[in-house]
């Protein structure tokens, strides 16, 4: 039985060894590393589903660690530190944690928080990508359904609005100028003096982003046109 691949990064023996007792019986396959190069290390070569992360580690913390992991992945990170007060929390969730707990900690509570974890990310991905379903980094776009959600948060769209989104999304990671995407969507020329496109894209960012003059998905590469990144 395999319910999954977690990565314990943790440079306390003992912690190791009690969670791998727990987390073994609960049909985990469970990866270990002591420092947060060892971490690096093991993410960029195997399959993820979830990283319960020290902060107080040698060579590099975990906060550096989770900065490093999320340029590039996605799964669930839950940090553990013996540091409890209220803005360290808030510093572990601010560079990419899900989840936060101290030490001493209840083992059986640090697999409730992984169980959690893994079932709310299970549930959302096999939602927004099933029926012709995209995902890019919590922006799902269904081009059955012509519903676009943002971490799960459903946003309501005019249809030219998404087939803007969608035709971004299906090309991820490329550029389409301006006049690729005037053409596919209203089917006619573009001309230099017609704003309405990016009267579209200015909409839709006030929709999908958190701060539409920063956006996190649709950007836009100066002097070519627009593209969304690829998710990791």
């Amino acid at each position: 039985m395999n319910n999954g691949t977690l990565l314990l990064v943790d440079d306390e023996a003992e912690i190791i060894k009690l969670m791998q007792i727990y987390l073994e019986h609960e049909g985990y396959r469970l990866l270990t590393a002591r420092t947060g190069l060892e971490a690096l290390d093991i993410v960029g070569r195997e399959t993820i589903d979830l990283m319960v992360l020290d902060i107080m580690m040698p060579e590099m913390d975990g906060l550096e660690a989770c900065i490093k992991i999320r340029e590039t992945r996605k799964f669930p990170i839950i940090m553990l530190s013996a540091k409890g007060q209220e803005l360290d929390k808030i510093t572990g969730l601010s560079v990419g944690a899900d989840d936060y707990v101290t030490k001493p900690f209840s083992p059986l509570e640090l697999v409730a928080r992984i169980k959690s974890q893994l079932r709310r990310t299970r549930s959302y991905l096999g939602n927004a990508t099933k029926d012709s379903g995209m995902i890019i980094d919590g922006l799902a776009v269904n081009s059955s359904t012509h519903e676009v959600s943002v971490e799960g948060q459903p946003v309501k769209l005019t249809p030219r609005e998404f087939a803007i989104l969608e035709l971004l999304a299906r090309n991820s990671g490329q550029v389409l100028s301006m006049e690729q995407i005037y053409s596919k969507v209203w089917k006619e020329q573009y001309l230099d003096s017609n704003n309405t496109l990016m009267v579209h894209i200015r909409k839709i960012r006030e929709k999908i982003e958190d701060n539409p003059r920063q956006p996190k998905y649709l950007k836009t590469v100066w002097g070519v046109g627009y593209k969304i990144e690829k998710g990791g």
